[in-house]
């Protein structure tokens, strides 16, 4: 639909609407818009192009705003700049490794599913919506999917205090907000355009003990279900 507004507007000798896209697949997460004052879409697990306009009843009038937040500053019309997230993963979410040559696959061995859980936080595509939902511009689900994603694994384990620090430390440097124990993202967990199943044990591990100089617990892992 934004494609047709745009070809209309330039029949008209108008500007066009300036919106971000890429695949159109719902992979990338780039098409980052609330539509209707949900984001993405006011439907569930699908991104904002997944959205199709038989979900809508012929005459509605569709709402589309950009994400509102203050770590995304808006660069034009419906396109926020997200760098930021990006910022976030250069502070802490990786993993330190020696370069050389490249181990088998199974060389490590790894119990099913700490594997299966961390291909599950995976799923994150950085979107942005959770942030965009949450009232205190939190992007602490965002850090919870890279931190446990890496910290289920092997490799990840022996820096993932430190990971969990240089992550909130930038957080905080670039403008988002603190996280409460309100759960107020929880009752839109279907705005999640990959429903990751992010384990929220990110309130306890990466508030409390890492910030402490503390290991890492074996906290219990309560995941999101939507309702």
């Amino acid at each position: 639909m934004l494609d047709i507004l745009n070809n209309n507007l330039i029949r008209e000798g108008k500007e066009p609407v300036v919106f971000d896209h890429d695949c159109r697949e719902g992979i990338c997460g780039m098409c980052s818009l609330y539509i209707n004052g949900r984001a993405h879409a006011p439907d569930e697990d699908i991104t904002t192009w997944q959205l199709h306009a038989r979900k809508f009843k012929d005459g509605t009038t569709i709402t589309v705003e950009l994400w509102r937040l203050a770590a995304f500053p808006v660069m034009k019309d419906l396109v926020v700049n997200r760098n930021a997230f990006d910022q976030m993963l250069q502070a802490g979410g990786f993993i330190s490794v020696k370069t050389g040559g490249v181990p088998d696959a199974n060389a490590i061995p790894i119990a099913k599913d700490d594997a299966e859980e961390s291909m599950d936080v995976s799923a994150c595509i950085g979107c942005g919506a959770c942030v965009a939902t949450c009232k205190n511009g939190s992007a602490m689900l965002f850090i919870a999917a890279r931190v446990s994603a890496l910290a289920k694994l092997p490799q990840g384990k022996f820096e993932a205090a430190k990971r969990v620090k240089a992550m909130i430390v930038k957080m905080d440097e670039l403008g988002f907000g603190s996280c409460t124990n309100t759960q107020a993202y929880q009752a839109e967990y279907h705005n999640c355009a990959r429903q990751s199943q992010i384990v929220w044990r990110y309130w306890y591990t990466a508030n409390a003990l890492p910030l402490r100089g503390q290991p890492e617990p074996q906290a219990k892992e309560v995941r999101l279900k939507h309702q």
